[in-house]
């Protein structure tokens, strides 16, 4: 009974996502055909696929004519979840991942998948959001938290911070995936006897504003933590690499755009034409974007985010025996230095 409910959720959940992801394709693909137009065969099309939504400084990028530019065509899908992106990258049908990086390690340990992160952009600033009935972690003990998958990324986040508190997965709570960040808040909104989930802004913001609460941030119980970076195949990056170059140029100086003063009125225009957040929402989330942890200056790549990363993964998913590797074998910045070194000139 309880299985069929779940189902049923899930899938209802996924469908909200699916119509919102429809205006979010045909906006990107008819970006993607303008380009062409302008261009004409020769600009190459980069297939870039993201989660949670279609990254921000791709949307200013090819809202302010940044990517025209620098001669490319970018289609950009939003995946409804960590499984779709991954298996999206593993099979050829994107070029490049914007994700939780530990998406990244889990192809390359889980999967065998040879991927590389190529740039970082956001920090964590999760927060564990939970039903009004809830005042403490130990309330958590005997109910249903939901996650994207149960073993990558923001779901180690939660397991970690529950471990913390006594609680043990599958013993002390169950995890039940429902999908991408929106998924999840929409799910605990409709079903409350889904009990809490990692949330970030703006989902984060939304839910304290209609009533969930927040029993504290990864921020403060976890330490840095890179989050959402760009990572491909170590194959495609090699064989086209100027592509990638002027690909990460044109997202960093969007990033730079984007967290400039100047820049607020078209920022909160692309959190109510993407996200649909109105006000007090939309000023909300842009004071959090412009403290610098969670957006990062220049999509730099936290090293010693990524050490928490992979010892979370070490720890709580008894990856590589309990030991993490050095973070130098999941990365390879080089293409990111030639991408600073082509964009210093314009003096943003």
């Amino acid at each position: 009974m309880h299985e069929n409910k779940t189902k049923g959720a899930r899938q209802a959940t996924r469908r909200r996502f699916v119509r919102f992801a429809a205006g979010a394709a045909t906006a990107a693909v008819a970006a993607h055909f303008g380009g062409r137009h302008a261009f004409g065969a020769s600009a190459p099309t980069l297939r870039v696929i993201s989660i949670p939504g279609r990254p921000l400084p791709v949307l200013l990028a090819e809202t302010q004519g940044i990517f025209a530019r620098y001669g490319l065509n970018v289609h950009v899908d939003a995946a409804p979840t960590s499984d779709a992106l991954r298996d999206s990258l593993a099979d050829g049908q994107a070029d490049i991942a914007h994700a939780a990086v530990d998406n990244a390690v889990a192809m390359v340990e889980n999967s065998r998948a040879d991927v590389v992160v190529v740039m970082g952009g956001e920090g964590s600033i999760n927060e564990l959001i939970a039903q009004p009935d809830i005042h403490s972690i130990a309330d958590l003990r005997g109910r249903t938290l939901i996650v994207d998958a149960p073993n990558t990324a923001y779901a180690i986040q939660l397991k970690k911070i529950l471990l913390s508190s006594g609680l043990r997965a599958a013993t002390d709570y169950q995890l039940f995936p429902v999908g991408a960040t929106p998924l999840r808040l929409q799910a605990m909104r409709d079903h409350k006897e889904y009990a809490a989930s990692m949330l970030g802004p703006p989902a984060s913001v939304i839910a304290r504003h209609v009533g969930l609460v927040s029993l504290g941030s990864t921020r403060t119980v976890l330490g840095p933590y890179q989050a959402i970076g760009a990572f491909t195949q170590r194959a495609w990056a090699r064989g086209h690499s100027d592509s990638l170059v002027k690909y990460l140029a044109a997202y960093v100086e969007a990033q730079r755009r984007l967290l400039e003063p100047a820049s607020r009125a078209a920022v909160l225009e692309l959190f109510k034409q993407e996200w649909h957040l109105e006000q007090p929402f939309a000023s909300e989330t842009y004071v959090l974007m412009q403290g610098r942890v969670w957006y990062q200056p220049d999509a730099r790549f936290d090293l010693e985010g990524f050490k928490t990363v992979l010892r979370l993964r070490a720890e709580i998913e008894g990856q590589w025996k309990g030991r993490a590797p050095a973070p130098e074998k999941y990365c390879d910045f080089s293409y990111y230095q030639r991408a600073l070194r082509m964009i210093t000139p314009l003096g943003h």
